[in-house]
């Protein structure tokens, strides 16, 4: 759900955008009784890893409908540790063989049972080359973006691309996902619906993630946003903090509530993380603290609409090649 070609491909990732030949592995059902999402899966690349993330990007082949293979790209990354397993775990006297002892110091190898050694798959198939390229390294630039920039270069882009929203809509139109809502304000203008983020298993508070998705359609980003938004803002900040106060027991003061600008799809959300989670998208360049929005829209109404915004962009991405042709990077 953006600002260049990518941009587009984030929306599409969280509604996982999707996943022979006749001599092909048959198709293996899965637990839920369905298609296994990787038939006969050969892998083509490595785009990324992340060693500190225990999180790896890879593109491969997968056997299609009919004679034709498919790309698919494949996100795994280790799940969060539960402290009550791991707990049960270690209490019980693991079979633990030594790789290291120095002193008081000692590392060993354990092998933990299966329900402590989850691994979080992402499948996106048939993978574009634009998700391919999305999920490639690739070196970032800083853009400083000026309220003309916005105006003569980020807005007409933005125009001159499809990116599609429609399952925001579905989901504000309980044509999808109803089952997951947390809390919802039904109010056109000031009303919004919260519900957890992909990116998150519910299983432990530790990464708690939620997106707030705002009713009032419109709304492109934080450029958009003038005094006229405050009751949604405040509502968002407060209704939100209170539902997740009550069905996951974190105080306000324990969450980061923030926008994303660029975001990563064009129409208004916000997030709510657990503060101590170093979730993807808080480095200052990008994330920007509601309750800082909500002053600083107190303060000026036209404050999003003037000051100079800093952002990252990809090398490969569209955006990237506008502003550099304007002589503005």
């Amino acid at each position: 759900m953006e600002h260049s070609n990518t941009m587009a491909e984030k929306g599409e990732k969280r509604k996982r955008d999707d996943e022979a030949d006749n001599n092909g592995p048959a198709k293996k059902e899965t637990s839920a009784g369905g298609e296994h999402p990787l038939p006969g899966f050969r892998l083509s690349a490595v785009l990324k890893e992340s060693a500190r993330d225990k999180t790896i990007f890879l593109h491969g082949k997968v056997s299609g409908d009919g004679e034709a293979t498919e790309d698919a790209v494949v996100i795994m990354e280790r799940a969060p540790f539960q402290a009550e397993s791991v707990s049960n775990l270690l209490g019980n006297n693991p079979a633990m063989t030594v790789q290291l002892k120095n002193d008081i110091y000692g590392v060993y190898h354990l092998s933990p049972p299966a329900e402590l050694n989850e691994i979080k798959t992402t499948v996106i198939r048939p993978a574009t080359e634009k998700h391919i390229k999305k999920y490639l390294h690739q070196e970032v630039y800083l853009i400083q973006e000026k309220g003309e920039d916005y105006k003569n270069i980020t807005l007409p882009f933005i125009e001159s691309q499809s990116f599609s929203i429609q399952w925001v809509y579905n989901i504000l139109e309980k044509k999808a996902e109803a089952d997951r809502i947390v809390y919802e304000n039904s109010d056109p203008e000031s009303g919004f619906i919260l519900l957890p983020d992909f990116k998150w298993n519910q299983k432990q508070v530790e990464d708690l993630y939620l997106i707030a998705i705002s009713q009032k359609r419109g709304i492109k980003s934080l450029r958009d946003l003038t005094a006229d938004h405050l009751p949604l803002l405040r509502n968002i900040l407060q209704e939100g903090s209170e539902a997740i106060l009550k069905r996951f027991k974190l105080q306000a003061n324990q969450l980061r509530i923030y926008l994303h600008y660029q975001p990563s799809y064009y129409h208004l959300h916000v997030h709510f993380t657990a503060l101590g989670h170093d979730a993807p998208g808080i480095t200052v360049e990008r994330a920007h603290l509601l309750s800082d929005v909500i002053q600083n829209l107190e303060m000026n109404s036209r404050y999003y609409e003037t000051r100079t915004l800093t952002y990252a962009l990809r090398e490969d991405e569209a955006l990237l090649k506008c502003f550099k042709d304007s002589g503005k990077c």
